[in-house]
């Protein structure tokens, strides 16, 4: 799950993802949803461990706080 949100993220640079779009990734069909849960906690990890950022209504949030919908994206390299 890590390894896919990962690809996602440098596959589109600057831009940000959808987590449903890691989800999807990780399984065909309808049942993409069932995904998402892992998804969130993946995201979380990484994001703790400083390798992605969690963005709500474009800010970065705390990892370990934050409701909602959300995105995910790489770290600045400034």
């Amino acid at each position: 799950m890590e390894a896919t949100i990962l690809r996602l993220l440098h596959e589109r640079g600057e831009q940000t993802v959808n987590p449903t779009d890691a989800a999807r990734s990780l399984t065909s069909g309808p049942d993409w949803h069932v995904q998402m849960p892992g998804v969130r906690r993946a995201a979380i990890r990484l994001a703790l461990a400083g390798r992605l950022v969690i963005y709500r209504k474009g800010k970065p949030v705390d990892p370990s706080d934050f409701k909602g919908v959300y995105r995910l994206g790489l770290p600045r390299q400034d």
